[in-house]
């Protein structure tokens, strides 16, 4: 009786699963899959944080230096010197000295200032979005009554700025070039390869002959060639979205030929023979016929890609040709933690590389993820 019942309750999820859509199996498929989920979660989240709030977040202003120079991660107390546990988190004060033996500045906690940490605390203005003016933060001490307390969680750097402050704003930078860059690979490679696939011919060997030509320098070498050309007197801001503008020229040329080999096996299908009797002009063939049969492949393409736009871009603000100050990215506080003295006297300034890690790691995560669930069919 129990066999029966379970082999009904199989034959009705099969029958439902049947029965969906397309789209609705695919999201089907890409819940069971734990790890892409993961992913998926983690992305959003830095996204929102990184993105949207970080002014919320982040203790203190981007540049908002003080007396701190090179000062370590903040230690958070719950239990005082006489061994009493308090609810509200707490630091101490600190006194400043010198270390005669390293010549180098030294904090030392003094118990005898307690200042409470407060959340949603008034702090240094901001706009909100660039909008809506604003001044709570998450975290922090009340700066007007405690104008010299510090909450450094990850320390801070040479000029006093806080570590994590800067970490959150440059993630807005890093991760925005890598969709925004994505994006117009997505826009030149899939307009490339669609046109190519299509009227073959000499249209199709000259841009299959342009994406080999793209293809046969070093990525590294390229990048650095090209965004030397950059004028040193353009804005930080021109400087951006021309660095976006190289990722994505020299990005393009793989996805065009992928495209283009979808397109030649799609185009003499019979919904697009159907289209063609019908009178459809060649542009409403390739972007509303063909074009949609390469998206699945695409969306994955597209996910797998974002990563390598956010270590291009953090390889040439490392090397000083991309993203130069006051534009603060991932790949501008890795440049300022790339010296001995900085792994020396401010090794916390390496926390800048989790975060690069883990935003890697969500993206493949969750390319892998998509890539199965794309299809649904499959046996996987």
């Amino acid at each position: 009786m129990a066999k029966a019942e379970k082999n009904e309750t199989a034959a009705t999820a099969k029958q439902t699963q049947i029965s969906q859509s397309y789209w609705s199996l695919v999201w089907w498929k890409f819940k069971r899959n734990r790890v892409a989920v993961i992913g998926g979660i983690i992305l959003l989240v830095f996204y929102f944080s990184f993105v949207f709030i970080p002014e919320i977040l982040s203790p203190y202003a981007l540049e908002n230096s003080s007396d701190y120079t090179e000062a370590g991660p903040t230690r958070i107390h719950f239990i005082d010197q006489d061994g009493k546990f308090h609810l509200r988190p707490f630091i101490y004060g600190v006194e400043k000295k010198i270390d005669f033996t390293t010549r180098k500045r030294i904090f030392i906690e003094d118990t005898t200032k307690v200042y409470p940490i407060q959340f949603m605390v008034h702090g240094d203005a901001y706009k909100l979005l660039g909008l809506i003016p604003m001044d709570i933060h998450l975290y922090g001490v009340d700066q007007k009554t405690n104008p010299d307390a510090r909450v450094l969680i990850l320390g801070a750097d040479a000029l006093g700025r806080d570590w994590f402050t800067r970490i959150m704003y440059g993630g807005r930078l890093s991760l925005m070039i890598g969709l925004i860059g994505q994006f117009l690979t997505l826009f030149f490679g899939t307009t490339m390869g669609v046109v190519s696939g299509y009227y073959g011919g000499w249209v199709d060997m000259v841009i299959q002959r342009t994406t080999e030509f793209l293809g046969a320098f070093p990525d590294i070498p390229l990048f650095m060639a090209l965004a030397a050309a950059i004028p040193s007197f353009w804005s930080p801001l021109a400087v951006y979205f021309m660095l976006t503008l190289i990722l994505s020229f020299v990005r393009w040329g793989g996805l065009a030929r992928q495209v283009r080999g979808m397109i030649l096996s799609l185009r003499e299908r019979e919904y697009v023979l159907a289209a063609k009797s019908a009178g459809a002009n060649d542009n409403r063939l390739m972007f509303r016929h063909l074009l949609p049969g390469t998206m699945s492949h695409v969306v994955v393409i597209a996910t797998l890609s974002i990563p390598g736009m956010i270590l291009a871009e953090t390889a040439l603000s490392w090397l000083g040709l991309g993203l130069r100050p006051p534009l603060t990215s991932w790949g501008v506080l890795l440049q300022d933690a790339a010296t001995v003295r900085a792994i020396h006297n401010t090794p916390w300034e390496l926390w800048t590389v989790p975060f690069i890690i883990v935003t890697i790691l969500a993206y493949n995560m969750l390319g892998d993820g998509l890539r199965d669930a794309l299809d649904p069919y499959g046996s996987r």
